[in-house]
């Protein structure tokens, strides 16, 4: 049985996977209150899908990008659970979580998460043997940057406003514009990415994982 925990951004997930079902899932968006309430949803996921710590063999954690804070809150409850009960961790960009969920098509793909301070990081992707594979550095924009960047038909999915998927939308022969449902970071998702990881034996070491950051001025965005 493996967890996986998302708490990169507001938006915030857990899943129970065992390789052949998902036995239980639950997505939230929280108000900056990752502390108090990541800890008490995972007690209470256990208790609905009847699983106990004692059955989890391993544990998925998006790593980022996303908010320097909630990132920290739900590393920091993965390492934990890790080192007490010496299990093996796997972390997964929480781009490519996004990138996981998408058709795989004939154009690019840029997903895209929340970064603060009204910026977004991003990664683009490109279709290689029907999956899509990370291209380029992570890097972080607006959605206005983004939206000038674009010049060809491309995939865009991700965490975006109402507002934004406007003016996004504006430009709707070159921006193909994934629906809400599918900009959704499944849990389940990083559970599946994670699972076929642990199978291979890529594991991370748990001490030394460390979440992926954007930086401006040096300074980690919040």
């Amino acid at each position: 049985m493996l967890l996986a925990i998302d708490s990169s951004t507001a938006q915030v997930g857990l899943a129970l996977y065992d390789g052949t079902q998902v036995l239980g899932e639950m997505t939230w968006t929280t108000l900056q209150h990752h502390t108090t309430e990541l800890a008490p949803a995972l007690a209470g996921l256990l208790s609905r899908s009847a699983v106990s710590m004692d059955m989890v063999s391993a544990l998925g954690v998006a790593i980022g990008p996303g908010s320097f804070t909630s990132l920290r809150v739900g590393l920091a409850l993965v390492k934990g659970i890790a080192l007490a009960r010496r299990l093996p961790v796997i972390g997964i960009s929480t781009l490519d979580i996004i990138a996981a969920a998408q058709p795989v098509g004939k154009h690019p793909l840029v997903t895209v998460v929340r970064a603060g301070r009204s910026r977004i990081a991003l990664g683009w992707y490109k279709n290689q043997k029907n999956e899509w594979q990370a291209q380029g550095e992570i890097r972080g924009a607006t959605v206005d940057e983004l939206a000038d960047e674009i010049e060809n038909p491309t995939y865009v999915a991700g965490e975006f406003t109402s507002d934004e998927r406007g003016r996004l939308a504006r430009k709707r022969v070159n921006v193909l514009l994934a629906s809400p449902v599918k900009c959704v970071r499944r849990p389940s998702i990083l559970a599946e990415l994670a699972w076929a990881r642990w199978q291979e034996n890529r594991v991370d070491d748990a001490a030394s994982l460390a979440p992926i950051y954007l930086h401006v001025a040096g300074t980690p965005i919040t």
